[in-house]
């Protein structure tokens, strides 16, 4: 069940991107994904291996992202 409560992918990264300081257009670049990929996660599901670099970039596992 979804509830408001519930953050998209997107969501958590923005958030954690924010508290590390780091811009998404950087996060792509430094992750080596298209630049507006991590804004089409709104509503596109990423790929395993794209959400795996951005979890590296920020120094967290994919779960906490899609959790």
């Amino acid at each position: 069940m979804i509830t408001t409560e519930t953050k998209n992918i997107f969501d958590n990264i923005a958030k954690r991107a924010s508290e590390k300081g780091i811009s998404i257009n950087s996060l792509e670049d430094k992750a080596g994904v298209a630049r507006g990929s991590v804004y089409k996660w709104n509503t596109v599901s990423p790929t395993v291996r794209n959400i795996s670099k951005v979890a590296e970039v920020l120094g967290c596992s994919v779960d906490d992202l899609i959790g």
